[in-house]
């Protein structure tokens, strides 16, 4: 897949948790669970140091191995979840309140996103960081179209209140038309990050 050809260019990967827009939607398709982790403990754990809210919606074996890279590090998730400065969140259950046939009803989505969002928010009117994993097991049970209409979903809540997103699909989820595919998800947002190694090689971010 060149997204180049789709007006992306690079950016520098050094310092690309410290420079996130509060509104972008970033995505990464990786290999394997250490290197998709090692980005997600970088991407809550900043947002946690600079005071942001995070918001984590993930599988169960997710929310578990980040909690233990995290307290790992130090950082006390129990005393963060009592501030609602840490919300996690079961993906399937969270997609059981929006999903109706197969699609996701666009007015029970904002009912729930919204919610999470304002009580993460608080009082404090604090920055929000996102993580939603929904989107990956819509794909992985081939609902092609149903996750492009959440990942668009996504974008228009975060119009309607502030917050970065990152979103993250396993690689072996694009087993068919795997260059067409991938354009079709990266499309739908403002940077995406080489998941091929623990370190982050390379950022792509879209021309305006």
């Amino acid at each position: 897949m060149h997204l180049q050809d789709n007006n992306w260019e690079s950016s520098d990967s050094q310092v690309f948790w410290g420079e996130i827009a509060p509104t972008d939607h970033v995505v990464q398709i990786y290999e394997n669970d250490d290197v998709f982790l090692d980005t997600l403990a970088g991407y809550v754990g900043g947002g946690i140091n600079a005071g942001d809210s995070v918001v984590l919606i993930a599988t169960q074996e997710h929310l578990i191995s980040l909690e233990r890279k995290l307290e790992s590090f130090g950082i006390h998730v129990v005393h963060l979840i009592a501030e609602s400065r840490y919300i996690p969140l079961d993906a399937n259950e969270t997609l059981s309140r929006f999903m109706v046939n197969g699609w996701p009803d666009e007015q029970l989505f904002f009912d729930t996103i919204l919610r999470i969002i304002k009580k993460a928010r608080g009082n404090n009117n604090r920055r929000i960081r996102a993580f939603g994993e929904m989107v990956a097991i819509l794909w992985s049970q081939g609902l092609n179209g149903a996750t492009i209409q959440l990942e668009d979903l996504w974008n228009k809540a975060a119009e309607i209140e502030d917050f970065c997103l990152f979103c993250a699909y396993p690689k072996s989820g694009f087993s068919a038309s795997p260059s067409e595919s991938l354009k079709h998800i990266c499309c739908t947002h403002s940077k995406v990050i080489n998941g091929a190694t623990p370190a982050l090689k390379q950022v792509l971010y879209k021309v305006s």
